[in-house]
This record gives structure tokens, sequence and C-alpha cells, in this order.
């Protein structure tokens, strides 16, 4: 049997963890809609499982996974990763958004750790190895307004998979097409709790990216690269700088305007292909 069979191993997931709360208490299911809608129902009280700090919510296949600004996520079964995280931060909701930023450099050094792969960000969250897309991260926010936030971490990985759908071929790729051979699924999740907490503890003392901007910049593929940002008042093209205190992208134009692009609403693409 080879890894394409092998199942998450909770054991020895939890084995390999160093972490007070993220991961501690895990579900798995073998099939989900997605891992981001278990952890809304979760947190509306609607399953006997409460929604508490540090919850990890893992599917072997999600049959409705869902990407940022509506887009649909390719989860087939087997080979993937698919989880979600339900987080407490004590923060404005005004920081919430930032968690993206502090997941992608959380599971960017993981990757590049357990894989041994040189992977990059592609701002705001995405993922690249060779140029083409690994991995992606969707936040969702639920009680905003209320004291305690909480804030849904969804991270969807091509570990091990070995195709792609038609459209999808020339832009994603997977950790085991990169590597040409397969990962230890339970150990990289293992190590994206381990790592994540560590950012995030980092993150939440602060407030802001201010001590994680060096190493998010430092990983972040667009930077210094001609960009063409697609906003809803019109499209345009100029060169990435790197990000400010808060997670936006800062883009030189063509008239050394320096603009500040921020992820809710925009898309940034490579000139030449999706980098």
């Amino acid at each position: 049997m080879g890894m394409e069979e092998d199942k998450i191993d909770t054991a020895y997931l939890e084995e390999m963890l160093k972490t007070k709360s993220l991961g501690r208490k895990i579900l798995l299911f073998e099939q989900l809609d997605s891992t981001n809608t278990q952890a809304k129902r979760l947190i509306k009280g609607e399953t006997e499982e409460k929604a508490r700090h540090g919850l990890l919510i893992l599917a072997e296949e999600q049959t409705s996974g869902r990407g940022r600004l509506g887009r649909d996520w390719s989860s087939p079964k087997r080979g993937g990763i698919w989880m979600s995280f339900i987080l407490r931060p004590k923060l404005p909701a005004e920081s919430c958004p930032m968690l993206t930023l502090v997941a992608a450099i959380a599971v960017n050094d993981t990757i590049r750790r357990v894989s041994g792969l040189d992977s990059f960000i592609k701002w705001p969250n995405d993922i690249v190895i060779s140029g083409k897309k690994t991995c992606g991260i969707l936040t969702e926010a639920t009680g905003l307004l209320s004291e305690e936030p909480n804030i849904i971490l969804g991270i969807g990985i091509n570990a091990n998979r070995k195709d792609f759908p038609e459209e999808l071929s020339s832009s994603a790729t997977s950790l085991s097409l990169e590597k040409g051979k397969d990962i230890n699924r339970s150990l990289l999740i293992a190590e994206i709790c381990n790592s994540l907490e560590k950012y995030y503890e980092e993150f939440t003392e602060q407030g802001d990216l201010t001590q994680l901007k060096a190493e998010y910049e430092k990983y972040l593929i667009n930077r210094g690269k001609q960009v063409r940002v697609l906003a809803k008042e019109g499209e345009y093209a100029g060169t990435a700088l790197g990000i400010n205190e808060q997670g936006a992208l800062l883009v030189e134009t063509k008239e050394k305007e320096i603009t500040t692009v921020v992820s809710g609403e925009v898309s940034v693409r490579g000139i030449f292909g999706y980098v």
C-alpha cells in the first residue's frame, strides 16, 4: 500500500504536537462539504462538540471546498490536506484579517522544513512552488462585533495529489509532484500546528505584523516583480514592493505613486503567468 491509501493518523499527529492549544482537539472526517463550513456549525452550536480555541477539523475529502473571493477549491479524496482551525484571538476586529498572512508564514515555513522544497508566498496567502499554487488559505470570521470573535482559518494543501483537472494543471502543483515522492501528511499537519501557534502568539502579542513583516517579505514571490492589480474600480500595473504592518501590499505605479492594496476585494496577478 502506497501513501495514497494512507489515512491521516491522528495518534501520530498528536505525538508530534508541541502546542498548548492548536490541534489539541482534533475532529477527523472521511468526507465533509468543507472544513470551514463544519467549523461554522460548531460555532453556532449545531453539533455536540464545542467550538473551543485551537480546535482542528480535518477531512480526507471535501465536496464543496471554497477558496478566496468565492472560488471553488478542488479537494478530492486522499492526497490532500483539508483543514480548519477555530481561533479566538483577543484582538480588535480590524486586526483579524491579518491572520491570513500569519498563517501563510507558518505554512510556508512548515512546507520548507518538512518537504525541503523551496516554497514562496504569493500575496496575500497562497503558497507557490515552481511558480504554481500548492496551498490556499481562507480566513472567515463570525461574531466580529462581540467581545470574542471566532476566526475560522481554513488551509488547503495539495500534498500528495498526482493529477489536477485540466483547467488547473498549468497553475497548480503538489508537494509530491515537486518532490518526486510522497510526504507524511500527518507530520505536516502536526508541524503546521506547531509553527502556526508560534507565529500566532507573536502576532497577537504585537497586534499587527511589525515583527513578522521581514519574514513574510523574505518569501514574498511578488516582491520586486511587476504585478497587475485587478480592483473593482479598474486595473493597473506596478511593482510590488512588500507589505505594510497591516498586511496590505504596497505597489509602486508607473507614475511612481505608492498604492496600498487591501486583500478583501482584489486579485493580484503576475504579468507573465500565475505569479
